[in-house]
């Protein structure tokens, strides 16, 4: 019995067949791609299709960069912060700034 995707979710049909492959190699390697990647404003994913000649999704993808925060790490930067660890937006707007900091304290690399 096969059941009909519902039009809405028809875009996410190619996606969700989609296998993630996973490359272990030397990490001269690994480091190699990620810095190109990064050179052409790709993401390391992005990198290696080009590389094998597979199609790259064009469009503009918002930079950003991600940690994952365990509920014990909200607890550290709340008392970091001197903030509740339930304030997770204010702790988030502290972490923001003291990224800018440290890259703005960086020597210039340009």
């Amino acid at each position: 019995m096969s059941r009909k995707v519902p039009d809405k979710w028809q875009s996410s049909v190619k996606a969700m067949k989609a296998v993630q492959v996973a490359f272990d190699m030397d990490e001269k390697i690994q480091l190699s791609i990620r810095k190109e990647a990064l050179e052409a404003g790709l993401s390391p994913s992005d990198q290696i299709r080009d590389i094998l000649g597979l199609p790259i999704n064009k469009r503009p993808k918002r930079p950003r960069l991600t940690v994952s925060l365990a509920p014990s790490d909200y607890e550290v930067l709340a008392e970091k912060y001197q903030l509740a660890a339930d304030q997770q937006l204010e702790i988030k707007k502290k972490l923001m700034d003291d990224l800018i900091n440290y890259v703005n304290q960086q020597p210039s690399q340009n």
